[in-house]
């Protein structure tokens, strides 16, 4: 059994406990955090939890660690942990830049240690049931993929409200959509159109509502090598909603309907018109979903 410790124990941090528990491969046996409120928190729940993760290592046996703090500080939360000799799965975005990103690969790759991120996004049903359209051929040559989140309402969320509660509004500590919803509806597209590969990329990143730090409205556009142009869009400050996918196709173009609930089950009803394969395409792939 893989013994993990999570480092970071606000809300993400206490989901990824709840997960952990479910796994007959891992479990969490400790939270490090630098918030008391937080500490006392994991205590409540069962788990012994530091300050520090040398203080951890000194009375836990630990495999493994989630890095679950804002992103800002993930950088150095895994460097710390690969140095410990430690695994290090960590929460999207990896880091800040590439830079940190490569040097992250790098130490874990000379330790011999798996460093990996949180893309939980892969299994969501929306996307699942969109790349078995595509992988089939039932779309035909596809021209543009659109995959947007539209709200009137700050990406905060219900963060910790004893350490920084607006933090993903502060571009110091990796606020903004483009890292929050963004980096998730990018590896999805990513995938979505492999083997293609990126040529060209065009961003528009723009704080004007929740923030004037970084950005509540974030435009991805990118052009692909076999000609298919892909959009990415966070847009937090409409009032008027559009729908999660549009995608333009030989046979057609296909939408999914909006979720305010960011309901992905809902987002996986997808209408294809006009076309010759008129009508909701099933959704046979959500079944054993992960």
């Amino acid at each position: 059994m893989l013994r993990v410790c999570v480092i970071g124990f606000g809300r993400i941090g206490r989901e990824h406990v709840n997960w952990i528990a479910e796994s007959e491969i891992a479990q969490a046996v400790c939270v490090v955090d630098v918030t008391q409120a937080c500490r006392e928190r994991a205590i409540g729940m069962g788990l012994p939890a530091y300050a520090a993760l040398t203080e951890a290592l000194e009375k836990q046996g630990i495999d493994a660690v989630l890095v679950s703090v804002p992103t800002a500080f993930h950088f150095d939360a895994a460097c710390e942990a690969i140095a410990r000799g430690l695994h290090v799965m960590v929460e999207k975005p990896v880091a800040l830049n590439f830079d940190e990103a490569k040097q992250l690969h790098q130490r874990a790759t000379a330790a011999g240690r798996v460093l990996s991120v949180f893309h939980n996004r892969r299994w969501d049903p929306d996307y699942l049931t969109l790349k078995r359209a595509i992988d089939a051929g039932e779309l035909g040559t596809v021209f543009n993929v659109e995959s947007r989140l539209t709200q009137y309402s700050s990406c905060v969320g219900p963060a910790a409200r004893e350490f920084r509660p607006n933090w993903r509004n502060e571009k110091s500590f990796g606020g903004g959509g483009l890292f929050d919803w963004g980096s998730h509806f990018i590896d999805q597209l990513h995938l979505l159109l492999a083997p293609a590969k990126p040529v060209r990329v065009y961003a528009q990143l723009r704080g004007r509502v929740w923030s004037s730090d970084c950005d509540d409205f974030a435009r991805v556009v990118i052009d692909f090598d076999t000609g298919v142009v892909a959009m990415m869009e966070i847009n937090t400050i409409t009032t008027r909603p559009v729908p999660r996918w549009r995608v333009d196709a030989q046979r057609g173009s296909v939408d999914a309907p909006d979720s305010p609930e960011f309901d992905t089950t809902a987002w996986a009803q997808l209408l294809l018109s006009p076309g010759r394969l008129a009508g909701t395409i099933a959704d046979a792939g959500r079944r054993g979903v992960v």
